[in-house]
C-alpha cells in the first residue's frame, strides 16, 4: 500500500515546504481536499518541491466547472508532476453546490457518471485518440480545433477517481472511474457490506474488472503511547465524526453497527449549540469501528491488517494535526509510512 498525507489550505511555500518534509520522512504522496481554496496552486508548489511524492485531489468539486476545465487542469498537472497526478472528483453536497458555486446539482450520480465521461472523452482527444465528441444527459462536447489542443505529453493516460458514498454513487465509482475515494468515515463493515457490493455491481454493468478499480482511503489512525498523548487527536476525530454523523445521508453508517438513532441525537446537539455535546456521543465502541488508535510501534501493523488487501492508497487523515503542533512527530509518522509502502 501507498501511504499519503492529507492536507488542504496552505500557502504554495508551506505546500513546498510540507512535500519536501514528508517525501524526505518517507511518505508516498499527498492528498490535497478543496474546502475554502483551489488544490491547484497547492499542489503545483508542492510537486516542484518533491519531485518523487504522488499528488491527487481528494476531493476537487466537479459540477461547478465544465468537464473540459477538469481535463485540462489534470493535463497541466500530470505533464508538469511526470505522471505523478491523478484527478480526484466529488459532487459535494446540494446546499453547497446549489447557494455557494450557483450550480445544478440534480441526479448527482447520473451527472457525475456523464461528467467523468466527459472529463475522459477530453483527455483522449488531448492525447489523440479520438476527436472530442461526447454527448451525455448533462454534458456536451464536440468542439476541439487543433490550436486549441494542449501541448502533447508522455503522460497522458491520467486516472479520473470520484468520491463515493452511497449505492449510486458507487455504483456509478464501478461503471466509470479509475478509483473510488472512500469517505473518512468509514467502518469495515460499510466497506465489505455496501461499498464493495455496488462498486461490482456497477463495474458489471459496464463490463469492467471491480478489482482494477483502486480504492484510496482516507483513515483516522491516532498513534500514542499513552491515553494523554493520544487525547487530542481522539478529540479532534470524535468532532470530525461528529460533524460527518449529523448529514442524514450518513445515519446507515451507525444503523449497521447497533448505533440507531445517532445521526437524529447528533443534529440535536448541534441544533442546541452543543458541539461538545456533539461530538461526545462518539463512544469508545464507535472509535473502534471509524478509527485505528494504537501505539506508534503497533500502529503500522494494525493499519496493515485492516487495509490490506482493501486499500491500494491509505492517507492519514490526522498527520497534518499531529505534525503542525510537534514537528518532531514527523519522523514517527514517516517510521509509519515507510512500512507500510515497504
Amino acid at each position: 500500500m501507498h501511504f499519503d498525507l492529507m492536507t488542504g489550505n496552505l500557502t504554495w511555500q508551506e505546500s513546498a515546504d510540507l512535500a519536501r518534509n514528508i517525501e524526505a520522512a518517507g511518505f508516498s504522496g499527498m492528498l490535497f481536499t478543496e474546502t475554502s481554496q483551489v488544490p491547484w496552486m497547492m499542489i503545483a508548489a508542492a510537486a516542484t518541491a518533491a519531485p518523487t511524492l504522488e499528488f491527487s485531489t481528494g476531493i476537487a468539486v466537479a459540477f461547478p466547472r465544465s468537464p473540459m476545465i477538469s481535463a485540462q487542469i489534470a493535463w497541466e498537472l500530470a505533464r508538469n508532476t511526470r505522471g505523478r497526478f491523478r484527478l480526484g472528483l466529488g459532487s459535494q453536497v446540494r446546499a453547497h453546490v446549489t447557494r455557494r458555486y450557483a450550480s445544478e446539482f440534480d441526479r448527482p450520480a447520473a451527472r457525475m457518471r456523464d461528467y467523468v465521461q466527459a472529463v475522459k472523452a477530453s483527455l483522449a482527444a488531448f492525447r489523440g485518440d479520438a476527436g472530442l465528441d461526447h454527448s451525455g444527459p448533462f454534458y456536451s462536447l464536440n468542439l476541439l480545433r487543433p490550436e486549441w489542443i494542449p501541448p502533447q505529453h508522455e503522460y497522458g493516460d491520467i486516472k479520473v477517481d470520484i468520491s463515493a458514498v452511497g449505492p449510486f454513487m458507487c455504483q456509478v465509482a464501478g461503471e466509470v472511474a479509475d478509483a473510488v475515494h472512500v469517505h473518512p468515515m468509514h467502518s469495515m463493515h460499510y466497506i465489505e457490506n455496501r461499498l464493495r457490493p455496488a462498486l461490482t455491481k456497477g463495474a458489471a454493468r459496464a463490463n469492467r474488472d471491480p478489482g482494477a478499480i483502486d480504492l484510496i482511503v482516507p483513515t483516522f489512525a491516532i498513534p500514542g503511547d499513552t491515553p494523554e498523548e493520544r487525547a487530542p487527536l481522539v478529540a479532534r476525530t470524535r468532532t470530525q465524526l461528529a460533524f460527518y454523523g449529523s448529514t442524514p445521508n450518513y445515519a446507515f453508517q451507525f444503523d449497521d453497527l447497533g448505533f440507531p438513532g445517532t445521526t437524529d441525537k447528533i443534529r440535536a446537539r448541534l441544533r442546541a449549540g452543543d458541539a461538545v455535546g456533539a461530538a461526545d456521543l462518539i463512544s469508545d465502541e464507535m472509535l473502534d469501528h471509524f478509527a485505528v488508535v494504537a501505539t506508534w510501534d503497533d500502529l503500522a501493523d494494525v493499519l496493515i491488517r485492516r487495509y490490506e488487501g482493501v486499500a491500494n492508497r491509505l492517507v492519514t487523515y490526522l498527520a497534518r494535526d499531529s505534525i503542525r503542533r510537534d514537528a518532531t512527530m514527523l519522523d514517527r509518522w514517516g517510521e509509519i509510512a515507510r512500512a507500510i509502502a515497504s
